[in-house]
């Protein structure tokens, strides 16, 4: 009995872990037990289910339910049973869920995935996650707060004075899926510089650039600086359009420009094909005054800034909360560093960061705000 009961619970594990993972529960269940039955010589009888309809988990879908049976002649019982008698194991495994995470680092290696440091007051409304197999995978230090939870790592947790005292720290928790990886970027064509879109040449300090009727997909690709990059300048407002920038970077560092756009997505890609990792561009919003809202239909949706995933890593982006800004969608560098500094001004609206590394640092302050 108790080597059956160990046999499927084992087994009721390693399917919910299958089923997390997208891959088939009954195979993990059926490896399982030809590893874990030691059984020798007696024949066990499988069932497993998932989204049981039996027992306390039943209509979870994310719950495997296995059962075994086994007949079994036994030395004292066999002198006055005419036959051998069965004996069964039922056991069932389920996910419990932890909450939402809003940051996610997808680092996989002993390098810490999240860090906070400095005079940072990051409320989140919901919690972070690093797939950092280091024992320092989240950190927070400094005079910094935390407001989340859960925070999670496949590594260690520091524990510290910095994560408020009704956070949950999860270490040594599974990876977390990229939730992009089903989302690829367009292949740039008909690109041209922002100057041929920008007819008047506004994109000046005081100048203006409404660009705000501008729908569908539209490709920039400049060819000066190093790296080529659509410096933003003056007042430049964006229209509801996907805006894919050819090996070419986004800026704005000059503190009087203004950056905005009401259902925009900004892809950072190339065309290249012999060197597209070195190619891809980053982003810098270390300056200036930025309201990006992400759309709410198309295969962007809810995505504000999108980094291909060829880029290669070592380079941090920044993005600078400064007085007047505000954010709304997800920001999605999956091989490289996002660096988020702000003021107490910005607004956060529901934002989703994820990233190779994500840092909190400076003396920002981000609410991020996610009710309804």
């Amino acid at each position: 009995k108790r080597e059956l009961q160990r046999a499927a619970d084992s087994a009721a594990i390693a399917g919910v872990y299958a089923k997390v993972q997208s891959a088939s529960y009954n195979d993990a269940v059926t490896t399982d037990l030809a590893r874990n039955n030691d059984i020798a010589g007696i024949t066990i009888n499988t069932s497993a289910t998932s989204a049981p309809s039996a027992g306390a988990y039943t209509s979870d879908a994310n719950a495997v339910r296995v059962s075994l049976s086994a007949k079994q002649q036994l030395s004292f019982s066999s002198m006055f049973m005419s036959s051998a008698p069965t004996i069964t194991a039922t056991a069932t495994a389920t996910i419990v869920p932890s909450g939402e995470y809003c940051v996610v680092s997808l680092v996989n290696t002993a390098t810490t995935g999240i860090s906070v440091g400095g005079t940072t007051d990051v409320n989140l409304g919901c919690g972070m996650i690093t797939n950092s197999t280091s024992m320092d995978a989240a950190v927070a230090f400094g005079d910094s707060t935390v407001d989340g939870s859960p925070i999670a790592a496949v590594g260690g947790i520091d524990a510290s004075d910095n994560w408020t005292d009704d956070t949950v720290l999860l270490p040594f928790t599974m990876a977390q899926a990229d939730p992009f990886a089903n989302i690829n970027p367009p292949t740039p064509s008909g690109c041209q510089k922002f100057s041929d879109y920008d007819l008047g040449n506004n994109n000046k300090p005081g100048g203006v650039v409404d660009l705000s009727s501008q729908t569908g997909t539209i490709c920039i690709k400049e060819t000066g600086g190093s790296p080529p990059s659509l410096d933003i300048k003056g007042d430049v407002r964006l229209g509801n359009a996907t805006y894919v920038l050819d090996a070419t970077s986004l800026k704005m560092t000059a503190t009087a420009a203004k950056l905005s756009c009401n259902g925009c997505t900004i892809i950072l890609t190339s065309s290249s094909t012999a060197n597209p990792d070195s190619t891809i561009g980053g982003v810098d919003l270390s300056g200036g005054t930025a309201n990006l809202v992400s759309p709410e239909t198309g295969t962007y949706k809810g995505i504000s800034i999108y980094q291909d995933r060829r880029a290669s890593t070592g380079a941090t982006n920044t993005i600078s909360g400064n007085v007047g800004s505000s954010f709304e969608g997800a920001f999605y560098f999956p091989k490289q560093e996002v660096k988020f500094v702000g003021t107490s001004s910005v607004t956060f609206k529901c934002v989703q960061m994820v990233a190779w590394t994500v840092v909190f640092s400076g003396t920002s302050n981000v609410e991020n705000d996610c009710s309804g």
